[in-house]
This record gives C-alpha cells, structure tokens and sequence, in this order.
C-alpha cells in the first residue's frame, strides 16, 4: 500500500504538517508513505500509489501557487483515468484565524473529485478533531512571524497531533480499500 504526501511550503510551517501527516500514514501496518516537496514531487508517481495526500498554505482562501501549477500538470493522469479510485486527503496551514483554512482544503479536494479519487477527511468521533480539527481535512493556522529574527510559529503539538491522525485516517482506509480489491 502506497501513500504519497506531497507539499508546498515557503516557511517550514507546511512541511512541519505534512511531515506529521506522513508519520500518520507510516504508522499503519503495510503502509509505505514517501513525501515530497511539490518542487521535487512526480505527477507521475500518482498513478502507482494507493492514496494521495497534498497540502499547501492558503493563500487568500485558496491554494498555493506552487501546488496549484503542480496540481494543473495532471490532465494526462485525468484523461486517462489513472486517478479515479484512488483515495485522497488534504491539509493545509493559514497565518491568520479564519484565513481561509476550510476554503482553501474544498479547493484542494475538488480537483481529487475531478480525478475521480475518493476524499477522507476527520469525522468527528476522533477526539483530536472536536476541539481542534474541519471535517475536510487538516487546517491548521501559524501567524506569520513579525521579523525574520522571531521563532517560527510552527504548528503546535495539538495540530501535529491532527496531522498524524490524518495521515493514520487516510492510510486505515486505503488498507480497507486494497484488501477488498484483492478479495475480488
């Protein structure tokens, strides 16, 4: 089972969850999760793996322009329905509250269900997402730092905690997924 976690991130503050999410997807029996800035990632890696993980900061409500390029380079995998089936998540990070975090992860799952991939996200029986988390997936907010001589506001352990449940969420479903496909 294959799980690929692919990022953009201009501070670290990204990458600190997409490598919590990675993590999550690791942990889980069978699991092989390979993780990739979105300037090193492979559009065509996608069509072996099990489950596709992606995140990015929001911008303005939306996603990054280095994922959205990224993620603008997959028509040959869409017209070729290498996607569909495939299962999917998403996160993303904001520097201010209400930012746009929930915004910004439906725009990160649209193009997942014009690939035909099926979307997991937090249901609210994990206790992590009561207080902290969105059904969509991960949103997390980091202030952007004042001067360059601040400590980075990296994600807190709380949003750690929800990016590993992600990971963990996503690769528990792909397993399920997988085993019936194989059962057939």
């Amino acid at each position: 089972m294959k799980i690929y976690v692919v990022y953009d991130s201009e501070n670290g503050h990204t990458e600190a969850l997409a490598r919590a999410v990675m993590e999550g997807a690791s942990s889980v029996d069978g699991a092989e999760a390979e993780i990739s800035h979105v300037n090193d990632a492979d559009i065509y890696k996608l069509e072996h793996m099990d489950a596709i993980i992606w995140g990015c900061p929001g911008h303005f409500g939306t996603i990054s322009a280095g994922l959205k390029t990224w993620i603008d380079r997959l028509g040959y995998l869409w017209a070729q329905g290498k996607l569909v089936g495939k299962v999917g998540g998403v996160f993303c990070t904001t520097a201010t509250v209400h930012g746009g975090l929930e915004s910004t992860m439906i725009n990160l799952i649209t193009p997942m269900l014009h690939n035909g991939m099926i979307i997991v996200g937090l249901p609210g029986n994990i206790p992590e997402n009561a207080l902290y988390g969105s059904y969509y997936g991960v949103g997390v907010t980091c202030p952007v730092e004042l001067s360059e001589d601040d400590p980075k506001n990296l994600p807190s352990e709380n949003d750690l905690v929800l990016g590993r449940a992600l990971g963990r969420r996503v690769a528990e479903v792909t397993k399920q997924l997988v085993a019936s496909s194989a059962a057939r």
